[in-house]
């Protein structure tokens, strides 16, 4: 029931958080934060014990897993399981759970209770996603952390968020239900063939399909996939979205919800449809590499500095595209090591927008300027995050883009050499955040205060994580070998997965 109880527990505290809230808002914040600290640490003893156990045998398919019947009638059960990649999404789910709880201490002032509310069951949706191995049950999980999140934007963002909320959930919504229709054409595809309607993960993985058919299948689940990614030209909604939503929802959005769709790809979509896949490859490398420039571009045109950490967004998430779809053990792992560096980067980015609009009430750095000797602990904070979104080494950015295009140079060399170009691309941006709001002359003189000790944990916490796993990166490795050696299995390269390994530990370790 552990899996389950990680739900539940912020369901529960969610309810707790709403009713409690309208009593005294204070009541509402230490619930919520309370709930996500017992998750993390259900989810560190889970960590350790997956690490004991792989350093000692090969890892089982599912290191924990719960399933009992639903609706049995329609061959809907509640299974939840972890394997090495969910534990990684999961950890970076209940650490910046908790950090966004802390950042909205002071923002949020108004409907707290209900605030929190829509904050934990997004959370709670969000693991369930990571978890479900049943279909039916990955779909009510992905609807579960969708509205909450509209309530979110649409509630407590900015001024023009209920345009952003609108378009938020039609986006998402419709392409979730092209991904409900391809569930639905699995699982009586599956059914007719072996007289056993179900939507278990494990059974229906096997499916014979027609080719035609399976690519069709196969554009229900990646639409839904990439437009929460988000690829160009799917990712409209995502600029709107962060630029208006509080502080919490953008950290949410950037560090988590685009997280689900590069998950459902290396989950479903490769291992579903392996041919289909590989037959959509090419297609696949030029929204990467398109989504890396043009979301480049658009990042340095932007004066709206949250709307600048939007796009940016864009141009790291064609990494995951390029990754995914290179189909070896290199860009695999280096694509589970972007989703964690950049939920970490950027999460990072996005709090100091919101610190920054806090204290000045805007976020248009032509107005900005000089701040580093208002707050000079903000800008090291600022220009640390800016160096970690250009890929500088010894940060987690630079091993995740380096392993990515390391892997996708041997499946097509000129898109990863276009591909590549956005490294530069990246470094122009993420240096005009720092050189227009900290450096320069100062356009206005703000008095503002420098961190406080709550934002001094906060901002000490990723910088901890981005300094240590761009060290220390092994540890993600390690816990993701089993899953990318299933993913290798589903489309047949088992036999270069020993040899990528070594190549792979002697890149990491510097050898």
């Amino acid at each position: 029931m552990i899996l389950a109880w990680l739900i539940i527990i912020l369901m529960l505290g969610g309810i707790l958080a709403w009713i409690t809230g309208r009593i005294n808002p204070l009541f509402a914040r230490w619930i919520s934060l309370v709930s996500i600290f017992i998750d993390s640490i259900i989810v560190i003893k889970i960590w350790i014990d997956y690490k004991q156990q792989i350093n000692l045998t090969a890892s089982p398919s599912w290191f924990i897993e719960i399933n009992s019947k639903w609706v049995p009638q329609f061959g809907i059960n509640f299974h939840l399981a972890l394997d090495g990649l969910s534990l990684i999404l999961v950890a970076l789910t209940v650490f910046l759970g908790l950090l966004s709880v802390l950042i909205s201490w002071k923002e949020i002032n108004e409907r707290v209770g209900f605030f929190h509310f829509n904050l934990l069951w997004i959370l709670a949706g969000i693991i369930g996603v990571f978890t479900a191995s049943d279909l039916f049950l990955f779909y009510f999980f992905w609807e579960v952390m969708l509205i909450p999140m509209y309530f979110l934007i649409g509630i407590w963002g900015h001024e023009n968020r209920i345009y952003a909320s609108y378009k938020f959930f039609i986006f998402t919504q419709a392409s979730g239900l092209l991904m409900l229709l391809a569930i639905l054409g699995l699982y009586f595809i599956h059914g007719s063939q072996t007289g056993i309607y179900t939507f278990e993960y494990m059974q229906l993985l096997g499916t014979k399909i027609n080719p035609s058919t399976a690519f069709f299948l196969m554009l229900g689940f990646l639409i839904a996939f990439v437009v929460k990614l988000p690829a160009v030209p799917f990712h409209s909604w995502l600029p709107d979205a962060h630029t208006e939503a509080p502080t919490a929802g953008s950290v949410i959005l950037a560090g988590l919800l685009l997280k689900t769709g590069a998950y459902g790809i290396l989950r479903f979509v490769i291992p579903f449809f392996p041919d289909a896949s590989k037959d959509f490859q090419t297609v696949a490398f030029i929204l990467g590499a398109a989504g890396i420039l043009y979301g480049a571009m658009l990042a340095f045109a932007q004066t709206d500095l949250k709307r600048l950490v939007a796009y940016s967004s864009v141009s790291h998430m064609g990494f995951v595209l390029l990754g995914a779809f290179s189909f070896n053990q290199l860009s695999l792992q280096g694509t589970v090591i972007q989703l964690v560096a950049h939920g970490i980067s950027t999460g990072a980015l996005f709090i100091l927008a919101g610190m920054l609009q806090e204290r000045i009430h805007t976020r248009d750095i032509n107005v900005m300027g000089g701040l580093w000797s208002k707050v000079p602990f903000m800008g090291g904070m600022g220009l640390l995050f800016a160096l970690a979104s250009l890929g500088l080494p010894g940060l987690v950015n630079f091993i995740a883009e380096f392993l990515i295009l390391s892997g996708a140079y041997q499946a097509n060399i000129v898109l990863t050499g276009i591909a590549a170009l956005g490294l530069i691309a990246s470094t122009i941006y993420s240096l005009r955040i720092v050189q227009k709001v900290f450096y320069g002359s100062p356009v206005k003189e703000w008095p503002i205060p420098d961190l406080n000790a709550r934002e001094i944990l906060i901002m000490g916490a990723l910088t901890v994580v981005v300094v240590w796993l761009g060290l220390f990166p092994q540890h993600v490795l390690d816990i993701s070998k089993s899953s990318v050696k299933k993913i290798l299995n589903s489309i047949g390269k088992t036999e270069v997965l020993d040899n990528n390994h070594n190549k792979l530990e002697e890149i990491t370790l510097g050898k």
